[in-house]
């Protein structure tokens, strides 16, 4: 499981952003630490989401790096899982929401209005805070997306795509003597790793998971964790939580949102013990959340 590295002296601390004033202006929401640069897979500038009237996200930019996991954290309503919900184009299906600014993966638009959202939700796969499994076997839940996508032309290749998913979710060993049984009936914790292994299947190159563990037991919850430390070996991983725990464990960087504002993005480590933005301590440090 990753863990944050501690070291022996803190660093100093920076004076706090805003340090003076009362907030509410929408320069006291400016975003402050590295939320672009690096080695990026998803690049977002100025994204800005309105439901109907109400804006819901303001100008937020951020970097999301390949192989990396970031973990995007702030209080109920913050933003957060309207923003992840962008970057493969699920508030399509939101009546009334319009996006704004520019999302891309490799350079490309995702909001290009010539794009196919079918296989950019292939590329850009989404697991969700419940676990979803159809209602077909543990094996159809699998073969169904390379079905649909065309990923396998043969029996063969399809049940070497179904064992390998498997495999790589951690739950082969778990129903490889029941791939004909319904994935309903499995666990809490085994059908959101069957939904993981689901989202795999399909060749992603990145994956959103929007509070993945938040209906699971703790040894559940430690099992997902792991294989997110794994996952990100060969996917690019961004995830919602409200565990600020679970947010130093399993990820490299963390973005901290607040009323719909990209507030501070910074390595793991570094949010944690030495935040920037006095609205980043505030939560940190339970003032209010």
């Amino acid at each position: 499981m990753a863990k944050t590295n501690q070291s022996s002296a803190p660093p100093e601390r920076p004076e706090k952003q805003p340090p003076t004033g009362r907030l509410g202006s929408r320069n006291d929401f400016r975003t402050v630490g590295e939320a672009t640069g690096g080695n990026p897979k998803m690049q977002c500038r100025n994204v800005n989401v309105f439901y109907g009237e109400k804006q819901a996200i303001f100008d937020v930019s951020l970097d999301i790096g390949k192989n990396e996991v970031i973990s995007m954290i702030g209080p109920s309503g913050c933003g957060k899982s309207t923003f992840i919900r962008c970057l493969n184009r699920m508030n399509d299906t939101i009546e009334g929401c319009r996006v704004k600014g520019e999302i891309t993966i490799d350079g490309q638009n995702l909001y290009d209005e010539k794009l196919d959202v079918v296989p950019l939700r292939a590329q850009v796969g989404m697991v969700f805070q419940k676990p979803n499994p159809f209602p077909k076997s543990i094996w159809d839940n699998i073969a169904y997306g390379p079905k649909i996508h065309g990923l396998a032309s043969t029996r063969s290749e399809l049940e070497e795509i179904v064992v390998t998913s498997l495999k790589k979710a951690g739950l082969w060993e778990e129903v490889k003597d029941r791939l004909d049984q319904p994935g309903t009936g499995l666990s809490g914790g085994q059908q959101q790793r069957l939904c993981i292994a689901r989202t795999i299947a399909v060749s992603p190159e990145v994956i959103l998971m929007d509070e993945p563990c938040s209906a699971l037991d703790p040894i559940a919850t430690a099992k997902i964790e792991d294989l997110i430390d794994e996952l990100r070996e060969q996917y690019s991983i961004a995830i919602v939580t409200h565990s600020m725990q679970q947010a130093a464990r399993v990820s490299q960087r963390t973005a901290y949102f607040h009323l719909g504002y990209l507030i501070e993005v910074g390595q793991t480590q570094q949010i944690f013990t030495n935040p920037r933005h006095r609205l980043t301590e505030d939560y940190i440090t339970g003032r209010f959340g």
